[in-house]
């Protein structure tokens, strides 16, 4: 079997309830943050959807320059932030999670012209935080990726 056939089976393949229980032990991952950080993203991507002018579905479409959308999205953070704030979550503004968001909504979000990239960004971050579905090991990488830059970014 070839490297990539390893690969792509590693991506892919369910791991089975016990090894995500022994991952979630090993890295010391509790449920309750990894619902608290999804419903950040998830209030993020809202915020940035229900408030984005520069939509092309629009018959006013508003043509927004790159520092335009860099504005918008740390406007959208902030609310984030604040709004966390007065539940008394307490989030650092800056640091590597604002980072990482800003350049992933920038890339998938304000600057794709792919409608379907749009559209699947809600189920990406619904899946990546949902506790009910089967997992990958890639899975496991990328929600432990996440929840350890949100774990270095709580006041």
């Amino acid at each position: 079997m070839s490297s990539m056939e390893n690969f792509f089976r590693w991506m892919s393949n369910p791991i089975s309830k016990e090894e995500v229980l022994i991952w979630f032990n090993i890295h010391n991952l509790s449920y309750e943050k990894i619902e608290l950080y999804g419903d950040l993203v998830k209030s993020l991507y809202q915020i940035i959807v229900d408030t984005y002018l520069g939509d092309d579905e629009l018959e006013t479409r508003i043509s927004l320059k790159e520092e335009d959308k860099i504005a918008h999205f740390e406007w959208c953070w902030k609310k984030v932030i604040d709004d966390f704030k007065k539940e008394n979550i307490n989030i650092k503004n800056e640091g590597q999670h604002k980072d990482y968001f800003k350049n992933f909504f920038l890339e998938s979000f304000y600057d794709s012209n792919q409608k379907t990239l749009k559209v699947a960004i809600p189920e990406f971050i619904e899946d990546t935080f949902n506790l009910e579905k089967p997992f990958t090991k890639s899975d496991l990488d990328i929600l432990t990726e996440l929840y350890n830059m949100f774990e270095k970014n709580m006041e």
